[in-house]
């Protein structure tokens, strides 16, 4: 298995400076954006131990050496150190790493290393660093784990993998993390701006992300005892100097705010940040919702739970973007067709919403999206209660379905798709997945009802009516909660295959939404969207894990079992010659089947997953879902010819707004290169 960090990776700018130019809010997008940045410590800090002071190592190397602004620069000040070839293997490290917020992939959750030998790095440093022991003291603390292939994988550490979200404990039990965490729900605590240290098998520390250092907050109370009998005591003040920074910012932001409803999000913010209050930041998300259509868009907090291994720690964000009026255009009318299009999915209305309620859904271009990577799209708040009551909101990040490199390094190559494909494939993938990332978003995410118990005796639905349910949620219980590390996929699965069942079951409906109209053009669009999942399934074997069994990425996990299902149905086959290696394995999809096999099997599938869902039936549930996602030997012995030819991921640059001697705010965007992303982050001075 190689760790190195990936080469020839394609680098891409992304862009949004028209849409800032073009912008009078100029002073909350910076702002904004600046509050956002400041919680990349948090993302850092949560990944693995080593990666904060990697951070430094690499924006301090950066300095000491001038800050070069080319490739060709870095090799002419390292060139009594360094071969240019070393150099570069140097900045494909750094480059990577920035791109991640860490040493472990987005994608996969898999440790990468520098392909330049240890002892080469060993030479760099002493280089740079000769007048600053402090830097050099860090990087020869972090100099081992910085090569350390013995934690391959994010996850739990009892089973040799890593996780800083339980920051010096490398013995923490996922028993005792699940007795943690059930003893803060019981409290009423939301887990999800907290990391949790283990200091003896009856005593923990929960650090609470926060500008305070104390609890100023009644949020908290002082100690709890968890139903195993062991002590947890809370600690404030995780990542203080950056919320600080955060809070800060936030206050500048708000004096800038558009209307009232912003004034009082950003007041949810502050105290949120300041105290650790995660009820106000609920409280920030009910007036988010309510913010319709504003110039600049923005979210901010710790929002998905995909990399902590139980599930409910979140990883910081913090969005900020302008609208694209024209792709707005046709996710507005994709809105206003909603409540039509549900009425086809399979399942029946005591499944769903009493009333959908038609969110906000934008095309956003993003100027800053801070994180461990950018998605290409975004259904939020994850509240629950907050989505059934208030509302919620979708965004399609447009200028991030689109980013491709000016000048790529390299011929692009799609593989494991007959030559014939390529030419279709190129022309409609991004339509293809602009119309899936639309349903995803609306119609995956955004539909069903979780039938519960609201209050002891009092249900959400007709009880009485449907004897037949005899599962459902009790009071304290929400979907994450019960469906623990398993629902985050289980739902990625659910939208994908919300999306692409109503583009092959109503493709007459639904694509002409987004201006695919010509017969031709909507059957081509429907026969890709279906190639473009089947070999995401493919090529997701590279995202699991056989020693483990473990998968590192839950969307991939989903296509696997969305592919895995078309397969068993015959629509998708995989055909090959070479019966050893598979090098001529090619993935391919019969047309003719789509609207038949194809829908039934979708689903079919679809409806279990949400029913499951809607009754909290987690122990059905997950192990039907475990079992549909199993790689078995049938697809296990492809995984080498997916490792053998995969591609880099491409890394996405951001842009820097600034506030000029003039008192314009402006932005600055880099050349698309691993100097660029370098510098790209040094001009953040986080």
């Amino acid at each position: 298995m190689s760790f190195y960090a990936d080469s020839e990776a394609p680098i891409v700018q992304l862009s949004a400076k028209p849409h800032f130019d073009a912008l009078t809010a100029k002073a909350y997008a910076h702002y904004m954006s600046k509050a956002s940045h400041w919680g990349s410590r948090a993302v850092l800090r949560s990944v693995s131990p080593e990666s904060n002071s990697i951070y430094d190592v690499i924006l301090g190397i950066h300095s000491k050496l001038g800050s070069p602004d080319t490739q060709e620069t870095y090799t002419e000040k390292l060139k009594d150190v360094f071969t240019p070839e070393k150099t570069l293997w140097y900045l494909e490290y750094a480059s990577q790493f920035l791109s991640n917020l860490g040493n472990y992939k987005l994608f996969g959750d898999k440790k990468f290393i520098p392909k330049l030998p240890h002892s080469e790095f060993d030479k760099l440093a002493l280089f740079v660093f000769s007048e600053d022991s402090e830097l050099l003291a860090k990087y020869k603390s972090i100099s081992n784990a910085i090569y350390s292939t013995d934690k391959p994988l994010l996850g739990w550490p009892e089973k040799n993998q890593v996780s800083a979200y339980y920051p010096e404990s490398a013995s923490i039990l996922e028993d005792e993390v699940v007795d943690v965490n059930s003893a803060l729900m019981s409290k009423g605590i939301m887990p999800e701006n907290t990391r949790v240290e283990k200091v003896s098998p009856t005593d923990f520390i929960v650090h609470v992300a926060s500008a305070e250092a104390t609890n100023k907050t009644g949020y908290y109370p002082d100690t709890i005892t968890t139903s195993k009998g062991a002590k947890i005591e809370f600690k404030f003040g995780d990542h203080a100097p950056e919320f600080i920074q955060i809070v800060e910012n936030l206050k500048k932001a708000r004096d800038s705010a558009s209307n009232d409803t912003q004034r009082k999000m950003l007041d949810n913010y502050i105290e949120s940040f300041a105290t650790g209050s995660m009820n106000a930041h609920k409280e920030s998300q009910k007036q988010w919702v309510k913010d319709l259509k504003p110039a600049v868009e923005t979210n901010i907090g710790f929002i998905e739970t995909y990399r902590d291994p139980s599930g409910v720690r979140g990883e910081w964000e913090g969005l900020v973007a302008m609208v694209n009026h024209e792709r707005t255009a046709k996710f507005s009318s994709l809105v206003e067709n909603a409540t039509t299009l549900i009425k086809y999915l399979p399942w029946d209305k005591l499944y769903e919403k009493d009333t959908f309620t038609p969110p906000d859904f934008t095309s956003l271009e993003v100027l800053t999206f801070a994180g461990s990577g950018i998605p290409a799209g975004i259904n939020i708040p994850n509240y629950d209660d907050v989505r059934l009551n208030v509302g919620f909101k979708n965004v399609s990040l447009g200028n991030v379905l689109s980013a491709n490199p000016k000048k790529p390094k390299k011929q692009e190559v799609i593989t494991f798709l007959e030559e014939g494909l390529q030419e279709l494939f190129r022309k409609w993938r991004d339509d293809a997945f602009e119309v899936q990332v639309g349903l995803h978003e609306l119609l995956g995410h955004g539909t069903g009802k979780l039938l519960q118990e609201t209050s002891p005796g009092v249900f959400n639905f007709d009880k009485e009516g449907h004897p037949e349910i005899v599962n459902y949620y009790k009071p304290s219980q929400t979907w994450g909660s019960l469906f623990g590390l398993t629902s985050g996929s289980f739902e990625e699965c659910r939208a994908e295959l919300v999306a692409l069942y109503l583009i092959l079951k109503k493709p007459l409906e639904v694509l002409p939404i987004f201006g695919i109209n010509d017969a031709q053009e909507q059957d081509d669009v429907m026969y890709i969207a279906t190639v473009l999942m089947c070999r995401a399934g493919l090529l997701a074997l590279e995202f699991w894990d056989p020693e483990s069994k473990k998968w590192g990425q839950p969307h991939m996990q989903a296509r696997f079992g969305i592919f895995k299902t078309l397969f068993k149905a015959g629509v998708a086959s995989l055909k090959y010659t070479d019966n050893e290696t598979f090098s001529d394995l090619l993935m391919v999809v019969d047309k003719l089947k789509l609207t038949t096999a194809g829908v039934e099997a979708l689903g079919d599938f679809l409806l279990n997953l949400h029913v499951f869902k809607a009754t909290g039936n987690v122990i059905e549930g997950v192990a039907y879902y475990t079992d549909i996602t199993e790689v078995t030997p049938e697809f296990s012995r492809f995984r080498d010819v997916v490792l053998a030819k995969k591609l880099p991921r491409r890394q996405l640059i951001q842009g820097n707004t600034f506030l000029g001697e003039n008192g314009e705010f402006f932005v600055k965007e880099y050349e698309e290169t691993e100097v660029g992303m370098i510098q790209s982050f040094a001009d953040r001075e986080i």
